[in-house]
This record gives C-alpha cells, structure tokens and sequence, in this order.
C-alpha cells in the first residue's frame, strides 16, 4: 500500500515538473490530486503528507503561490484552494531527520507564500471569501507551529494587509481570535515578544480605525488574551488605552466589553506606587524642560542653516537641470543637422549620379572613394603631428625647467661657496699673530728681488693697444651673434604661428556648415588671410561665374569631358 503511495505521489511530481505544462493547469491538477490525499484516513493522510514534503511537491506548491498576478492569469479561487490545501498538507507531518529544516526553512517559506496570495488578493477587487479562506490557511498553521507567529506579525506583506480596508482589518483581527478560541493553549506556547506583537496589533487597529466591528473584534482580542494569561505589565506599557477606550469606543454596541477592559487597565495601573509615578513625571519634567531649552537655543541657528542649505541644494538641483537639458538640447540640434546634412549630400550625390552616363558612374565612384581615402589620412597624418608637436613642446618645457633649476641651484651654491669663504679670510685676519708690517730694510730686499725676477723674466703678453682691439673684436663678434639668434628665434615663432593658424583654419573648415546652409553673416569665416590665396580664390570664383553665363551649347563639352585625370584614362584606354 505504501508502495502505491509513492508511486502516486512521484507521478504527481513528474507532471508538475513537465515543462510543457502552464501554471493554471499545474494548479488544478495539484487541487484535485491533494484534495484526494487529504480525504484518506488519518494515518494513510500524514504518511502521504510526509511523502509530499521529501518529493518537493509542496515545493512547487509554493512556488506556484508566488507567482506574479499576470501568471495566475485571474486563477484567483483556483490559488486559494491550493493555499488551504497546502496549508493542510504542512500539519501532522511526520519526519525523523529533517526536523529541523522543515522547522526554520519549509515552513516560514509556506506562512511567506501564504502572506504574499492574501496581500494579492487584499488589493485586488476579488470575493472577501477567497481572501478569509487564505487567512484560515494561516491560522490552521500556526495552531500546529505556534513559533510562526512572530513571523507573521513582523511580515511585510501582513503590513500591506493592515494598509487596506476595514473589511480586511477586521478578518485579520477574526482570524486571531479564531486561532486563539480553536486552540486553548496558543497563547501560552507564545514567547514575550510575540505575545506584545499580537496585543500591539489589537491596540493599533483601536488608535488606527473608526469602524465598529473592528473596533469590537479588537476589545474581544485583548479580553481574551487577559482571560489566558496576565496581561498587568503588558497593558501599562500602552499609556492613554483607556482614555482612548473611553473617549472613542462608548457607545458602539459593545459598552460591557468596553467597561471590562477599561477596568482592567485602571487596575493596572493602580498596582503601581504613587511615588514611583510622581519620581518619574519630575523626572520626565525636568528633562523635556532642559531639551525645550536647549532646542529653543539652537533652532534659530538650526533653522537658518536648514533653509540655507535647502536653498543652496535646490539651487544646485536647478543649474544642473538646466545645464543638463541645454546640452540635451545642442547635442539634438547637432544630430539633426548632421543627419539632415548627410541626407541633402546623399540625395545631391544621386541627383548628380543620375547625369553620369553608365560607363563613368564607377570612375566617379572610385574617385569619391580617394578623396574620402586621402581626407582621413590628412586628418589622421594631422593628429600625429599635433601630437608630436605637444610632446616636443612638453619635453622642451621640461627642459628648460630643469635646466633653470640647476641654475638656481648653481648660483646658490657659488654664493654659499663665497660667504664661506669670505667667512674664512675674516677668521684667518682675525686669528692672525706676527708682524703688522715690513720695515725699510726689508722693503728694498724685496723690491730688489722683484726687479731682478722680472729682468730675469721679461713678459711675453701682448701691448693695451692690442688688448683694447681684441676685446672690441669680441665685443662685435657677441653682439652679431645675439642679433642671428633673436633673427633665428623671431623665424621659429613665425613658423609656429603659421602652423598654429593653419590647424585652426583646417579645424573651422572641417566643423564648417555646407555651402548651402552658409549665410552671409557666415561668409566673413570662409575668406583667407593670405593676399595669394584670396586673389585665386577670388579668379576661380570670377571663371566659375562666366561659365554659368555661357549658352547651353557651350557647356556640352565641359559636361561630358569629366575630370581631367579622367581624360587622361581614357586617352590612354584608345590609344591601347
């Protein structure tokens, strides 16, 4: 028997993993085959569940779940009774080492899953029967696994439920109470932080909503909780309950319920002492006192800086917008006029084409094909000289540094070599012990011995006269060479502003409009700077004019010579 179980159950998975199957029919072939395994008897039910669990069909059963809305395909009551159904499958399930992965893995995914189908159908205008049958999903799992509450509490989509209606708040609130009724001892199994979750829940749909019936479920939640466990410490944690009870929640069908809680509450509240209320109410005084008057020192200060950075940080926002769109802007308005460019040269390009007869139509398409080629190598040719003049306009620049540097350091270095040594002479005149001078006897010792030194050697130099001529001599010869090299120098800035002012004339013709777009305001950009080239500028313009003036049986020749280099070819294709 339990052999025919797996075996079901393993057929059960391989239909569901076909790949050809869509999720409608995955989920109604999953509804009719788990309804099945749920009506079995109690003991045959949870084997069968067991085995489900270990095959990974309530793997897919999640995942299933989890789809996005488009998936589902409006399956909405097809989803929910797979929720219920999985929901029954995760209780009573018996494992014996994986325990502990079905605890903290398995079925957090299936309580998410669960969530996730009920915050859908929150939002959506789906029957409140499909969402109530999801919610009782939920609460049949968590009267079997209590530890899941806290995680259903503090779930995000459990946050988005609370977020809709009061029809919605007010299941949720049911859906506790039900779980707390059907199982007498859930409350007791809950920790500390779960059981404050589920009172803070309560309270909060009191502060949160208007509506009576939720108001009401809410009050029956918290009197049931007192009534199963002591609820004294929790309840004086909630400051203004029962002011809030009592200003709000009188007079709405449910006065008696309403009264008990608020009786439980001031007992409550009357179990602490007197003193310890009035410690704390100087304390908590004294203090707002002292941050009241530390805020009112700095919010001036604090206000102007927020409005100042406001103001800057908007301002910035502002200038980056604007900048941002007007260079959106200039790069549109440059692609477009690229682009209607290139389309006027294409269609003046096959206007012109249309003129060509049949045999000439590739020699001109050769010749376009050179000039493009001979245009990228000027430019390329272009950039490489550009690049090489940079690097030799860096590296001369570098030179100089270096070389003025060693300058400075040589010239620091003569003067401190100076200063010592003017420093040693004044110490050595200092330091100096003997005679202060010669006397007459041993000036005429020494004069004779000058005179017989030099009448025993004569001096070889050259006269003043001399002297004088050869220092005029280099004088002019200093001066000639200074003049050459400021020539040579005025000739290198010359030929580095021609090529300077050549690059920027070639760059003004390559970023140049068409003629056809040129106006006369524009025309000044086009006119040379050199008297040569105006003047042949000027003359092809005058030719250009006088040919246009011509008859139309003048200009056949010039129509069907073509080019020159052209002519050539084919005087040269006859002669062969």
């Amino acid at each position: 028997m339990e052999e025919e179980y797996e075996e079901a159950v393993m057929q059960l998975k391989r239909q569901v993993e076909d790949e050809r199957m869509t999720p409608d029919d995955a989920i109604n072939l999953l509804n009719n085959t788990l309804n099945g395994f749920v009506k079995m008897a109690a003991v045959q039910r949870d084997r069968v569940k067991s085995l489900l669990y270990q095959s990974g069909v309530l793997d897919h059963c999640i995942s299933l779940l989890t789809l996005d809305p488009p998936s589902l395909q409006g399956n909405w009551s097809a989803a929910a009774t797979l929720a219920s159904l999985t929901s029954s499958c995760c209780v009573g399930v018996e494992l014996s080492g994986l325990s502990e992965t079905f605890h903290t893995v398995f079925l957090p995914s299936v309580v998410d899953s669960l969530l996730s189908l009920a915050s859908q159908l929150a939002r959506r205008t789906q029957p409140v029967c499909l969402f109530r049958k999801v919610m009782d999903s939920v609460s049949w799992i968590l009267q079997a696994h209590t530890q899941l509450t806290m995680q259903v509490l503090s779930s995000a989509h459990y946050e988005l439920i609370q977020g809709c209606d009061a029809t919605i708040a007010l299941l949720c609130v049911q859906m506790w109470i039900d779980t707390c009724i059907a199982s007498s001892d859930y409350l007791s199994r809950l920790c500390d932080d779960s059981i404050l979750l589920l009172l803070n829940e309560a309270v909060s749909q009191l502060a949160v909503t208007s509506d009576t019936a939720v108001g009401g479920a809410s009050v029956r939640l918290i009197l049931h909780m007192s009534s199963q466990l002591p609820l004294q410490t929790l309840l004086c944690k909630f400051k203004g309950l029962n002011s809030l009870l009592d200003k709000d929640w009188r007079g709405r069908g449910f006065d008696q319920e309403v009264h008990q809680l608020i009786t439980l509450i001031q007992s409550c509240e009357n179990t602490s002492s007197v003193e310890c209320v009035r410690a704390a109410c100087v304390i908590q005084a004294a203090w707002r006192a002292y941050l009241t008057r530390r805020r009112l020192k700095i919010l001036n200060r604090i206000v102007s800086m927020l409005q100042q950075s406001f103001r800057a940080r908007k301002k910035r926002q502002q200038q980056h917008s604007a900048a941002q769109q007007w260079e959106e802007e200039l790069n549109f308005q440059m692609c477009m006029q690229r682009q209607q460019a290139r389309t006027k040269f294409h269609q003046k390009q096959r206007q012109l084409l249309q003129f060509l007869p049949p045999d000439q139509v590739q020699l001109y398409l050769q010749e376009c094909e050179h000039r493009a080629a001979v245009l990228i190598q000027s430019a390329w040719r272009g950039f490489l000289v550009r690049r090489r003049l940079d690097f030799q306009l860096r590296t001369v620049t570098r030179m100089q540094t270096q070389q003025q540097a060693a300058r400075t350091l040589q010239k620091a270095e003569h003067h401190f070599v100076q200063k010592r040594c003017a420093a040693d002479v004044l110490d050595g005149r200092c330091c100096w012990i003997g005679q202060k001078g010669l006397t007459d006897s041993q000036r005429s010792v020494w004069k004779t011995r000058v005179e017989e030194y030099i009448r025993l050697h004569p001096s070889i130099g050259v006269s003043r006269e001399q002297c004088e001529h050869l220092h005029v001599d280099v004088q002019w010869r200093l001066q000639a060479l200074l003049q050459q090299r400021m020539q040579h120098m005025r000739e290198h800035q010359k030929l580095e502003s021609l090529l300077a002012h050549t690059d920027t004339q070639l760059d003004l013709l390559k970023e140049s409009l068409p003629l056809s777009d040129v106006k006369e305001a524009d025309i000044e950009r086009f006119l040379s700077p050199c008297v040569t080239v105006a003047a042949q500028g000027r003359d092809a313009h005058n030719a250009r004019l006088q040919d246009h003036k011509l008859p139309w049986w003048r200009t056949l020749d010039s129509m069907t010579a073509g080019p020159a280099h052209m002519k050539d070819m084919w005087d040269k294709t006859d002669s062969k």
